[in-house]
């Protein structure tokens, strides 16, 4: 089969949100090296009390990619997984539960940052707060943070979250709890049935979300929402749809 074959085979959810998100990357390279401008600091999501919170981040940041390999990995896992997903569940429903575990991951994310914020800002005077609200952000651009307590509270408030990943790991999950036991290749070389291959992917999040806070770039905690809200969209489903499956 040819590569233009096997894209036009494609179900027509998965290769369009394919093409989107191809298309909003190469948006954001042209931009910034003809303009010098990050579109990521625009579509990506901010804390929603960042004075650069804009509500249309909680649908774009889902679009946006923080490098090649992010994109390449993401797009490919949502090809592997989505695929099957559609097929069985077809379009609507597909494009329904992908939406609605991206916004569970910006959900969930929120939800974290919060508390950390609110854990952090006792332990701030309010003219550290002050600089951060005014100075933080840039600093951040220039690749540079204070130490310590505040330097924690400036990543936390003023570092986006972009990617498709919360709604690839939905899907991830909904991949595990429809074909539990289909045999994934791990690394391509360690065969491991889906259900395990989607509870160790789980823990791994979850121990690195517990261990990171805002120290490896990763929103782990965005990754488990999308998989939470998937949980939950799919049992209200087969709960209230006798022919889910």
């Amino acid at each position: 089969m040819s590569i233009g074959r096997g894209f036009s085979n494609m179900p027509l959810v998965v290769k369009n949100l394919i093409i989107i998100n191809a298309l909003f990357f190469l948006a954001s390279y042209t931009v910034e090296t003809v303009a010098n401008i990050d579109l990521n600091d625009t579509l990506g999501l901010y804390y929603f009390k960042s004075p650069e919170f804009r509500p249309w981040q909680i649908v774009s940041y889902m679009f946006m990619h923080g490098g090649m390999s992010h994109l390449f990995f993401n797009m490919f896992a949502l090809w592997m997984f989505g695929s099957q997903i559609e097929n069985r569940w077809g379009p609507k429903r597909f494009l329904n539960f992908y939406l609605i575990t991206g916004f569970g991951a910006a959900f969930l994310h929120y939800l974290i940052i919060h508390f950390q914020i609110t854990f952090l800002e006792p332990k701030l005077t309010l003219e550290q707060i002050e600089i951060v609200l005014r100075e933080g952000k840039a600093l951040l651009e220039s690749r540079r943070n204070w130490t310590g307590t505040i330097g924690e509270y400036n990543a936390l408030y003023n570092t986006t979250v972009v990617g498709a990943s919360g709604s690839v790991f939905g899907l991830l999950l909904a991949y595990g709890m429809s074909f539990p036991n289909q045999v994934i290749y791990l690394n391509f070389l360690f065969p491991i049935k889906a259900k395990y291959f989607v509870i160790i992917y789980g823990l791994i999040e979850f121990v690195g979300g517990v261990q990171n806070s805002a120290g490896d770039n990763v929103a782990h905690f965005a990754h488990l929402g999308g998989m939470l809200f998937g949980f939950i969209l799919i049992k209200y489903w087969k709960k209230n749809d006798l022919n889910f499956y």
